[in-house]
């Protein structure tokens, strides 16, 4: 941000806030505003290890005056069905940090995710996003803090190595990353949700509308300078994943068909390729029929007719799929909808405060 080094950076903090004033003014005042934003579902076995974890780096971050005092960790509660609100809220009581956002009903990662950057964007001036899981390595958050200092909008978590996934998963995520790759959609490889975004940045994505989310796709399309940190994923701390298999294939799928209409050319390309093959094997059997060496049989005409079909089913199918899309973009209806927003009317108190010294004063 300034042309200088982390280290310098920090020393240049530290040196210059006995110089502020009582009211607060100067350097001091420019501390950005971080908002940690974590969307939970079911979490109620590892909900108060984040908090007391999140909670940690923000203070060591304040102490080294690199975010400031106004700093928070934002629960999103995604329609959980066990005690996670609950949990929440006593975190709430006994914590000045941690916020929460209760969703009316449960809308899935990206939609809580996006929830929770909305209403924490207003008063932040950077936001990091996180599963509450503990997989992620928190103690990168104070990279990506310098980093944003250095002048960056978004920086990206990337995991070093998969060494916690299975062969299948890590197998199969490097060819989705692939596959991406070479149909045109850019993503950042090895890299989830964990990420830093400024004020900024969350302005120019939010005016991205589609109902079908897939974050990691989007977010590139910002611009802006980016960079990446690299690090190590850990196991779970506990509780079970919620990305299981048939929902991490669902998600691809999805992230292909929202960025991509390669599927749709591919479909075209094979029927293009089938009236080819037609087109020689009818010409041939007229010219066996021409010469008199034709045979009857049913296995050829049995596997000409499931193989078509199939493909034509497949076809069907991909093609649907991209008209439901269709379907649900042009509903227009809401992404999610809020029961519960501690954060907000936290802010609103402020103001109203804020509002009435001023109208004293005068």
């Amino acid at each position: 941000m300034f042309g200088l080094t982390n280290y310098e950076l920090s020393f240049f903090l530290k040196e210059n806030l006995d110089n502020l004033d009582h009211k607060g003014e100067g350097i001091h005042m420019n501390r950005p505003i971080l908002t940690i934003v974590v969307p939970c579902y079911n979490e109620e076995e590892v909900l108060s290890e984040t908090s007391k974890q999140l909670s940690g780096v923000l203070k060591n971050l304040i102490d080294d005056f690199l975010i400031s005092t106004e700093s928070k960790i934002l629960f999103v509660d995604d329609g959980s069905r066990d005690q996670t609100w609950f949990l929440i809220e006593k975190e709430m009581a006994k914590n000045p940090f941690v916020k929460g956002l209760k969703l009316a009903r449960n809308v899935g990662h990206q939609n809580a995710l996006l929830a929770g950057m909305e209403t924490a964007s207003s008063q932040s001036d950077c936001v990091v996003s996180i599963d509450a899981d503990l997989q992620d390595d928190i103690q990168v958050i104070r990279t990506f803090v310098e980093k944003f200092w250095e002048g960056f909008d978004i920086v990206y978590g990337v995991r070093d190595k998969r060494d916690t996934d299975t062969f299948f998963k890590r197998t199969t995520a490097l060819g989705f990353y692939r596959l991406m790759n070479r149909i045109g959609i850019k993503l950042v490889p090895n890299h989830a949700d964990f990420r830093l975004m400024s004020k900024r940045a969350l302005d120019e994505l939010f005016k991205y509308k589609e109902t079908n989310l897939f974050l990691r796709g989007l977010v590139p399309l910002v611009g802006f300078p980016s960079t990446k940190v690299f690090y190590d994923r850990k196991e779970r701390f506990a509780g079970e994943s919620k990305y299981p298999l048939k929902k991490m294939l669902a998600f691809a799928f999805d992230g292909i068909t929202s960025f991509s209409i390669t599927p749709i050319r591919f479909v075209t390309l094979i029927g293009f390729l089938s009236v080819i093959i037609s087109a020689i094997a009818g010409g041939y059997a007229i010219f066996q029929e021409m010469v008199g060496h034709t045979e009857s049989g049913w296995t050829s005409i049995v596997i000409s007719i499931w193989f078509v079909g199939g493909l034509q089913l497949l076809a069907a199918g991909i093609i649907g799929e991209y008209i439901g899309k269709i379907y649900r973009e042009v509903k227009r209806r809401p992404r999610y909808a809020v029961e519960v927003d501690t954060f907000s009317q936290n802010n609103k108190g402020k103001q109203n405060l804020e509002v009435l010294l001023n109208t004293v004063g005068k």
